[in-house]
């Protein structure tokens, strides 16, 4: 087979390949498949498909940045973060939370704040240095899963930067971008170090005093 017959084949393959939909515009679709009477937390994973994890992700960071909630969302967060490292297509939580229903125009409100903040931040994060889906999916698992730890740690605003952290790794897996997640990664790192030597140091405090 000549080398041009392969460009000609691997190009049509490219070109074959659905397009990037952003995430503001998924969400939007979701409103118009609500139904009246009302939805549930299955119901919205089952309609974000491969975007659940990240959407999952991105909802407990910013629930973690509030203060006291640290403990919880440090447990919940490991659920996903085990379901993407066993590469699963969709998180599965308990059957009382996947049950737990909520009214169409509580959904209506929620996407109709997040989706203009979304549409502002696609302008700069957009489909870049892309990786296999599975491979990206359990990076990302095992990444979230060592930060959870973070959130069990007793310091005041400790919870602040991971939940950061967790929240810009969650955009690059939603919006595809291997730039940010890059750059998110090298954040994570930089964030379990510290807290390495923050607890090293204030464990060596401790026994100072006693021993």
């Amino acid at each position: 087979m000549s080398p041009h017959r392969n460009g000609r084949s691997d190009a049509a393959m490219t070109s074959s390949l659905p397009p990037h939909i952003p995430t503001s515009e998924v969400l939007r679709g979701l409103l118009a498949e609500a139904p009246a009477e009302g939805v549930t937390f299955g119901w919205l994973l089952d309609r974000l498909q491969k975007r659940s994890f990240g959407v999952v992700l991105l909802l407990l960071a910013l629930i973690g940045l509030t203060p006291g909630t640290s403990p919880v969302v440090g447990l919940l967060l490991t659920i996903p973060a085990l379901q993407m490292i066993l590469a699963r297509e969709t998180p599965a939580f308990p059957r009382t939370i996947m049950s737990r229903r909520f009214s169409t125009q509580r959904l209506v409100r929620m996407v109709d704040r997040t989706v203009p903040v979304l549409r502002r931040m696609e302008t700069v994060i957009r489909p870049r240095w892309k990786m296999p889906f599975e491979t990206t999916t359990r990076v990302v698992g095992l990444v979230v899963l060592v930060l959870a730890g973070v959130f069990f740690v007793p310091i005041p605003l400790s919870n602040v930067v991971p939940a950061v952290t967790i929240m810009l790794i969650a955009l690059a897996y939603l919006e595809e971008d291997g730039v940010l997640l890059a750059v998110s990664l090298a954040m994570a790192a930089a964030v379990l170090i510290a807290t390495t030597i923050t607890v090293w140091q204030s464990v060596e405090a401790v026994r100072s005093m006693f021993f």
